[in-house]
């Protein structure tokens, strides 16, 4: 059974890097933090397919002779392009932060609230 175990480490730490994400997003105010909590749980998911793309004992899909068994690129290609898409999203969140922060004077969620429920 404890050969099995380093098998799991990896979904272990997407777990973990999941839920760490989800607290910093549910649990802090700060607009800022709430998008580096949105970054921490958008690499778990990376890591989760990345993970899911490696088979024990494969190669990179090139053929060649006396090779029976091949890892999948596909999971590492759309991962490829998820960080792209994660970096723009991630650009226009701090845009608007920046645009909210010009407005209210503040970047945290209770004191916007309360300015715009009338003090």
């Amino acid at each position: 059974m404890s050969a099995a175990f380093p098998g799991l480490v990896p979904y272990w730490l997407v777990i973990v890097l999941m839920m760490i994400g989800f607290y910093i997003v549910i649990a802090h105010g700060n607009l800022v933090k709430k998008i580096v909590g949105l970054n921490v749980f958008q690499v778990s998911v990376f890591l989760l397919y990345i993970t899911m793309g490696k088979v024990e004992g494969g190669t990179a899909p090139i053929l060649a002779e006396g090779i029976q068994s091949y890892s999948n690129p596909l999971p590492h290609v759309l991962i490829l392009t998820a960080i792209v898409v994660g970096v723009a999203t991630t650009a226009l969140g701090l845009a608007l932060v920046v645009r909210i922060k010009e407005t209210f004077t503040t970047i945290e969620e209770d004191e916007i609230e309360h300015m715009e429920n009338g003090a």
